[in-house]
């Protein structure tokens, strides 16, 4: 995208549009450019759009659905392909960071149970956003590896020992079913 602050302003009507007729109660900020970037460095965000007001609760409920409804009509607003959609961001009260921040110490307790056990763990199934900040904090663990498995919305990380595959370990038999919590 050449113009960020065309499309900050096409995201901008969007948003009018949803609280005038939609009815919605939110206010929102929305940065673009340099100052939009991601300080933790998981998301490789061009534009920023921070969400508030009396209904900002919706947008979290149940594990943030409307808040990722919201940045796909976005991306697809302004046509991103999907490889890009994180590019555009909402967000709510911290909400992502304080995700993200869970999905990290989810990766530590992961990656010390698989250093424990010998057997590769797999999490519950989660959105490719989570997935990714997933992957990207099991990264610094050079003892481990990780996947993603499953299709749809059955798709999941599953963390390995670095070393590990299924002709060297007599407990592979259906490691996703087995060690996935739910």
């Amino acid at each position: 995208m050449e113009d960020l602050t065309q499309a900050a302003q096409k995201i901008a009507e969007f948003l009018k549009t949803l609280t005038t007729l939609g009815g919605f109660r939110f206010k929102y900020r929305i940065t673009a450019g340099e100052g939009a970037a991601d300080p933790d460095g998981l998301e490789r965000r061009d534009i920023y759009v921070e969400l508030d007001g009396p209904d900002a609760p919706l947008l979290t409920a149940r594990n943030a659905e409307l808040l990722r409804a919201l940045e796909h009509i976005a991306a697809r607003l302004l046509r991103f392909e999907h490889t890009d959609h994180d590019r555009v961001s909402f967000d709510t009260r911290g909400y992502k960071a304080i995700r993200a921040r869970e999905l990290k110490l989810a990766a530590e307790t992961a990656a010390q149970r698989v250093r424990e056990s010998g057997s590769p763990f797999a999490f519950s199934p989660m959105n490719s956003g989570e997935r990714r900040m997933l992957h990207l904090a099991l990264k610094e663990f050079e003892d481990m590896r990780t996947e993603s498995g499953g299709e749809g919305f059955e798709r999941h990380v599953v963390v390995y020992p670095k070393d590990w595959s299924p002709s060297n370990n007599p407990r592979t038999a259906a490691v996703s079913k087995t060690f996935r919590r739910r």
